[in-house]
């Protein structure tokens, strides 16, 4: 019996050694990991196995995104067969999807590596980025990683948690809007590097696992930290590819960045309904029908064309999104508020201002004019939509260019001589709403986008709008023409001009039904070109309601 116990003690050892045998040997699907007496990435897994003291732990469940840098330990690439890998770090982002396996102890791991910062300005391919697939050995937190290079396999975990994960979502979609067109991303890759080192490598990865300690309140989601090496020798065993790399990436909360997301659309939804309430205030302080006529109709055709496009493209995020579909729908739906009923309403009342015959013209005239102004409306929105896709690489001078909306109403207003038409809450709330979107996008460092922050051109497109809205309240408060030379000016008909005593006209101001005493300063009434005279006071309010003759009904020339 006591040789029967040895024996079995034995057999439960070889077996256990068997199958840790197994593990390490060629999986089904995945190509073999270098078998050399010691490599970098063996010396590294070594080392750090011994610090770790690994045992029987539980299992980690490492799927997920990770964010952190890579660099290469030799300062810079010495390899001669990629040269283009002359940075000496930069960025990175791990895409992980694991599955247990028949093997206890053993995940399987999918996923992706996105290299920033890899190649010189020159190949103009931005980062690099390789699909892996290999083992998590989670009793020693060892990763091991191979290049998948377009393999044809089961990728269907990777597909589900990436079409679910809405870092990864968000990632592209402001990708393909902020940074580069689908069209632009296809030919950069063709002409990569990293398909040619695909070809001629085999790169390994060789990672340890741990846990990380966040300072953030991240509630009960643990965090996990990786540590690796990455080599890449090449497939005739002629050396290395490039030098190795050292690889440090920590787990990013998923949940932080979902509220990341969720307060930019509260943000959206605020300064939504705050436009909402200076519209109402301008479309109070110009209705009149001479005080809509004195807008610019092109100044709000361009900016309920950027609301239709902000309201366009919150409503795709919530489409590609499904779990922020409700946060970004109600920031949609609020910018379909303000442009499809408030602005494109005031856009219609300044028409009509404009064209005051066309009324009188009957319905079918007006019918007319009217499809003709709502065709070249969306005709510009669908137009404008096809130029941003066809100059995509310009998107920020595009911007700029859009929030130019103040030039149309400052030419107007030099234009016609026109006294106030915005009020000063308009113009000063309008200008810093507008800012709130783009300052986030390419202000904020750490935006929800992952949109690469410009300080330059933040500081550029506030300075832009600054200087537009203080010509728009200089005119305000000192004259439409105050900065534009009097050589400049056409000559302007004076309403104090002296009158002419030899030409019979009426002495009693009809808009007030009182006896103009002609004795008084020439400053208290006016005259008209049609020799009426008024009140100085009486015609300016009637001004601001018609621009005609109270006596004759005539066309008035800007006061």
């Amino acid at each position: 019996m006591n040789n029967l116990g040895n024996f079995g003690v034995w057999g439960l050892g070889f077996f256990s050694l068997s199958i840790w045998f197994a593990v390490l040997q060629q999986a089904n699907g995945l190509r073999p990991i270098r078998e050399t007496a010691r490599s970098w990435g063996d010396e590294w897994l070594f080392a750090k196995k011994e610090k770790s003291g690994a045992g029987p732990f539980s299992a980690w469940n490492i799927t997920g995104t990770y964010r952190g840098t890579w660099k290469f330990l030799d300062t810079v690439n010495s390899s001669s067969k990629f040269p283009d890998f002359r940075k000496e770090s930069g960025n990175s982002v791990i895409e992980l999807v694991t599955s247990p396996t028949k093997i206890t102890g053993v995940h399987y791991v999918q996923g992706a590596v996105v290299f920033h910062d890899v190649f010189d300005n020159e190949h103009n391919v931005g980062g690099a980025q390789i699909k892996v697939e290999g083992v998590y050995i989670w009793p020693f937190r060892q990763l091991r990683l191979v290049a998948n290079s377009g393999k044809k396999g089961d990728s269907g975990l990777e597909d589900d948690y990436l079409l679910s994960n809405p870092y990864h979502l968000l990632g592209i979609f402001s990708s393909q809007v902020f940074q580069e067109s689908p069209r632009d991303r296809i030919l950069k890759q063709k002409t990569s590097p990293i398909y040619e080192m695909e070809k001629h490598c085999n790169i390994e990865i060789a990672a340890q696992i741990s846990q990380s300690a966040s300072s953030e309140n991240n509630g009960d989601k643990d965090r996990y930290h990786i540590e690796g090496l990455m080599e890449s020798p090449a497939v005739d065993d002629d050396g290395d590819c490039f030098s190795p790399l050292s690889l440090n990436a920590t787990s990013i909360n998923v949940e932080v960045y979902y509220n990341k997301a969720v307060n930019y659309t509260l943000m959206v939804t605020f300064v939504s309904f705050l436009q909402v309430l200076l519209l109402i205030r301008q479309m109070e302080h110009s209705n009149t029908q001479s005080g809509a006529a004195k807008v610019s109709i092109v100044m709000i055709g361009q900016q309920a064309i950027m609301d239709s496009y902000l309201c366009l493209l919150h409503l795709t995020a919530g489409i590609l999104v499904e779990s922020l579909f409700n946060a970004f729908a109600t920031a949609a739906f609020f910018k379909f508020v303000v442009f499809s009923i408030f602005e494109m309403r005031y856009l219609l009342s300044i028409w009509k201002a404009t064209r005051p015959s066309t009324s009188g013209e009957g319905w079918e005239t007006m019918r007319r004019e009217l499809s003709f102004l709502y065709s070249r409306f969306y005709g510009i929105l669908l137009g404008g939509i096809l130029l941003m896709y066809e100059f995509h690489n310009y998107m920020r001078p595009i911007l700029l260019l859009m929030y130019s909306f103040w030039i149309p109403q400052i030419v107007a207003n030099v234009v016609r001589d026109s006294r106030k038409p915005l009020h000063p809450y308009y113009i000063l709330g309008m200008t810093v709403t507008r800012l709130a979107i783009p300052l986030y996008v390419f202000g904020c460092p750490k935006n929800f986008m992952r949109v690469e922050p410009s300080k330059a051109w933040c500081v550029s497109l506030c300075a832009f709008m600054g200087f537009q809205a203080a010509v728009l309240l200089l005119q305000h408060y000192f004259g439409s023409r105050c900065f534009v030379p009097r050589k400049m000016l056409p000559e302007k008909y004076s309403y104090y001009r002296r009158l002419d005593h030899n030409v019979n006209r009426s002495r009693d101001c009809v808009i007030c039904m009182t006896t103009i005493d002609l004795r008084h300063r020439i400053n208290d009434c006016m005259v008209t070109p049609c020799e009426h005279i008024f009140h100085s006071g009486c015609l300016q309010k009637w001004m601001d309601i018609k621009m005609e003759c109270p006596t004759c009904r005539r066309p008035l020339p800007p006061a």
